[in-house]
């Protein structure tokens, strides 16, 4: 998978681009706007990782930029700010980026946002693919389609629409881990009424229907003192 970094201050830059190539990716590096969007032009990378602050030409106005060009390929995009307020978020991710991760981040952060974007299915032209795949499962979120490959044979799983966005939930950010009151919020919203032991219930349910063993899961761990995570 090929990464463009675009990152004005080298240090950062050259952080990520080492982090990331310790993961076998492979990264180029930008230093401003202009010079990103002309190699984004000649060489079409599978992800961008944005800083919101450039000189010249910014994030938000490069990030609209790519997504207003026609290409074969639309790549996902990651974008970096320095400032965590929620209106930096929404006019971010309202220009087109995909996720938003604030400075400063771990590696392990990173890494993992940059996983859960390339897991999905990559996107072509202007249309969003709406596709979760990791080794052994697909998730297709437009056909509410979910399948699992185990011992070469695929089989399509049978889930309730709250399992389904469950599994969801844990493929859009592999490796990460979400509390009961992260999952509420993520599945519920302000809806939720009750006991928040109820994800218990609805872990176990899911965890019948795609472990090979329910009783020493795989693929859902549990974290103790913390919630759950999906690794696959």
């Amino acid at each position: 998978m090929n990464i463009l970094v675009v990152e004005d201050e080298l240090e950062i830059a050259q952080l990520i681009k080492q982090t990331l190539e310790q993961e076998s990716f492979s990264c180029e590096l930008a230093h401003n706007g202009l010079v990103a969007l002309e190699k984004f032009q000649q060489q079409q990378p599978d992800l961008i990782i944005l800083d919101l602050m450039l000189p010249g030409l910014d994030g938000l106005e490069l990030c609209t930029r790519i997504r207003q060009q026609s290409h074969h390929k639309d790549p996902y995009i990651l974008m970096l700010t320095a400032r965590g307020e929620e209106i930096d978020r929404v006019i971010g991710l309202s220009t087109g980026a995909d996720d938003y991760l604030v400075k400063p981040f771990s590696p392990r952060e990173l890494v993992a946002r940059v996983r859960a974007l390339l897991r999905r299915s990559l996107r072509h032209g202007n249309s969003t693919s709406q596709i979760y795949q990791s080794k052994h499962f697909t998730l297709d979120l437009d056909q509410h389609l979910a399948t699992r490959q185990l011992n070469q044979n695929s089989e399509t799983l049978d889930l309730t629409t709250l399992e389904f966005n469950l599994l969801a939930t844990f493929m859009s950010y592999p490796g990460r881990v979400w509390s009961r009151t992260q999952l509420i919020d993520q599945l519920w919203g302000n809806d939720f009424f009750g006991d928040e032991r109820v994800v218990d219930t609805h872990i176990r349910r899911l965890r019948k229907k795609i472990e090979p063993d329910a009783a020493h899961p795989t693929f859902i761990k549990t974290v103790i003192g913390v919630g759950y995570k999906f690794e696959d």
